[in-house]
């Protein structure tokens, strides 16, 4: 045990972060038209600056990385403008801010894809359930699996991304490879049945996480990249046949590369209801050096005693956040928090989004 707790202090990379209490990623479906943020999402990051660190929601790398509607995207001039905005706001207020890099790979749909071509993925199989699309669900597609002479442009999709989040102002990224997306379904046997170098082994398997988190690390340098993985998840579909070791070899991997963090998921009921395998992130704190952050419905007790175990470094915060700006504050003050309301958490405008109210004694400054 040590006397840390959620208000200590920490230092990622180059950044000294006053708490370790972080914004995690989340998809509002909110950004304008040409997938652009807007000022909407300006108002909604600034007033969340008082997080130790903000992690922006999913933001695809490419055109083809596209999953869901109005998501925002890093690969136009427009859209890296759109993002100069809210680092600059986030900075403002004197917080920081990682633009997390993504690509959905088969989570998406022919009407979601330039040209209507289909999906992309490591193999052509198709994940149960439905696409989120601009006309209403519909039913997943069977993806295109990619070409092994393919995969060196989708690391420059990546690398590209990180070099457009450097010019939006960003303070580094953090790399998407969880909740079944393209580098997940690359990791996880379940989704990978490929013969190639990208296929069988777990270190083949493992080789596009690894080559796109150097690309990540040539542009911003290691302390200020993040790596966010799920060893427990099955959301969109996914499976292991071994996943205590597919993922125990990926945070080995990862160790050596002095990231700024390293971001893991922690099992939740509705993975174990769908024949996930309940891997606590505690397993892998022996297994990696840095900072490792924790995410998985805490609440400010269970953050506390994360950082206080050792077992985390920092506790990223979801709907906590959604609902209540200044969490941080809250916290400290052991002030009662606002609700989250599900049914405005994705799409629509101001409404559950940036007209969630801050404490009193916050709004009279």
């Amino acid at each position: 045990m040590t006397d840390k707790n959620l208000f200590s202090p920490i230092q990622l990379g180059p950044y000294s972060l006053p708490n370790r209490i972080v914004m995690a990623p989340l998809t509002r479906n909110r950004a304008g038209d040409g997938n652009v943020p807007q000022d909407l999402n300006v108002e909604y990051y600034r007033q969340r600056a008082s997080a130790g660190l903000i992690i922006s929601e999913a933001t695809q790398v490419a055109p083809q990385g596209l999953g869901y509607p109005a998501t925002p995207g890093i690969h136009s001039e427009a859209q890296v403008e759109g993002w100069q905005k809210v680092t600059e706001a986030v900075h403002t207020q004197g917080g920081r801010i990682f633009l997390q890099l993504w690509h959905v790979g088969r989570i998406s749909h022919p009407s979601l894809q330039p040209n209507g071509e289909l999906p992309v993925a490591p193999s052509p199989i198709a994940p149960e359930g439905n696409a989120m699309t601009y006309s209403g669900e519909q039913p997943f597609v069977t993806p295109r699996a990619l070409e092994s002479d393919e995969i060196p442009a989708i690391v420059e999709q990546y690398r590209q991304g990180a070099k457009n989040a450097l010019a939006a102002g960003f303070d580094g990224v953090e790399v998407h490879g969880a909740n079944g997306y393209l580098l997940d379904q690359f990791l996880r046997d379940g989704t990978n049945h490929r013969s190639d170098a990208y296929g069988g082994s777990i270190e083949n398997r493992a080789r596009l996480l690894l080559e796109v988190t150097q690309a990540a690390i040539d542009v911003w340098g290691s302390d200020r990249v993040g790596v966010r993985l799920s060893p427990s998840s099955t959301f969109n579909d996914m499976g292991d046949s071994d996943p205590r070791a597919t993922f125990s070899y990926a945070v080995k991997a990862l160790n050596p590369l002095n990231l700024a963090y390293l971001h893991l998921l922690e099992p939740s009921e509705a993975d174990l209801r769908h024949g996930g395998t309940a891997i606590p992130t505690q397993e892998f704190r022996p297994l990696y050096d840095g900072n490792l952050m924790v995410n998985w419905d805490y609440d400010q007790e269970a953050g506390h005693g994360a950082i206080a175990s050792g077992n985390a470094d920092l506790v990223s915060y979801g709907k906590l956040f959604i609902a209540n700006p200044d969490l941080p504050q809250r916290f400290k003050l052991n002030a009662e928090l606002n609700e989250p309301d599900p049914s405005t958490f994705y799409g629509g405008g101001a409404e559950g989004y940036i007209d969630y109210p801050a404490l009193p004694e916050l709004q009279a400054v």
